[in-house]
């Protein structure tokens, strides 16, 4: 996620570099012709290319509102992943210490069963992450687990649905032996399902790519409008009086055709939310912040370090 407010022009210029040299290139074609051939027939009305260039402008917006409507959404699953995660660890902490006066009480199995747990909750949010970003560093989550359940987690196919159900397992197996008690499982599964209910939003995102007639049509406009932009502006240059200044087309149909591919191309970096670009959702950032919380919430001290923006980019 770009956090700054001024953007590296080698960054924009690395999504925006082929368009615009065509654009350039193009232009300067029309306009060696025209110096060459002095045919004033090449000048179209600037009405044709005002009219498109309007229709291109709500077309573009359009197609930018519905890329930045995917990012928000995905945003916002992964805000709701940080509140149901935060819920969750305390449940598990707080219900387990709330039997510490009945009978079956064992504090050395409670202490256990809240570390797994709360360790899981941590590993299943590196694990979507992971996923959602087709990454597989999978050992760097092995401090997490018993040497057992990785070996068990390393070979599942959905990951984080693995974990789920490993969760929900563990939760009724202390319901049985006393670690919890009364209704206890009912609130922390409402959680679980909260947290479901987020990884299959963010399945869905991630499955679902925006219409590709938006995306291929948006680029065809953009081309068409770069295509014709030298001509309409050439109309201005037909004049003997104002020929000599005819190569300024160059520099005007880039700067014109530029505007409508940056709009574009910022489209096209927030269509996808989940490639670990620089444009991305902060995945990392909210992995980071979970697995402190939750560490802190058992007592820990020695936390991960924690994730802060890199000139000016937060990951």
């Amino acid at each position: 996620m770009i956090v700054k407010r001024n953007f590296s022009p080698l960054k924009v210029w690395g999504y925006i570099q082929n368009p615009t040299l065509f654009a350039f290139f193009w232009s300067g074609t029309v306009w060696t012709i025209f110096r060459l051939t002095g045919a004033k027939e090449m000048g179209l009305s600037f009405t044709i290319i005002g009219v498109l260039g309007s229709a291109l402008a709500i077309f573009v917006a359009f197609r930018n509102q519905s890329a930045y409507a995917r990012w928000w959404e995905a945003r916002t699953l992964w805000s709701s992943i940080l509140g149901a995660s935060r819920v969750l660890g305390r449940l598990i902490i707080t219900f387990t210490d709330s039997h510490a006066h009945q009978i079956q009480y064992d504090r050395l199995r409670s202490e256990l069963f809240k570390r797994r747990l709360v360790y899981a909750c941590i590993a299943w949010v590196h694990a979507l992450r992971m996923q959602l970003r087709k990454q597989n560093d999978w050992e760097s989550l092995k401090p997490l687990f018993e040497p057992a359940d990785f070996e068990a987690f390393k070979t599942a196919h959905n990951k984080p649905f693995y974990l789920q159900v490993w969760m929900g397992q563990q939760i009724y197996e202390a319901m049985a032996n006393g670690t919890l008690g009364g209704f206890d499982s009912f609130q922390m599964e409402g959680q679980l399902l909260a947290l479901a209910n987020a990884q299959a939003g963010c399945e869905r995102i991630k499955s679902t790519p925006l219409p590709r007639q938006y995306d291929f049509f948006t680029r065809l406009f953009v081309l068409l409008f770069a295509l014709l932009l030298p001509f309409g502006l050439l109309g201005f240059f037909t004049s003997e009086a104002l020929q000599p200044a005819s190569w300024l087309i160059v520099p005007l149909s880039t700067l014109l055709a530029t505007v409508f591919i940056i709009m574009e191309r910022t489209g096209v970096a927030n269509e996808d939310p989940f490639e670990n670009k620089i444009t991305d959702v902060p995945l990392t950032y909210i992995c980071n912040t979970i697995e402190r919380d939750l560490r802190e919430s058992l007592g820990e001290t020695n936390l991960p370090a924690k994730v802060e923006p890199e000139n000016g980019y937060l990951l």
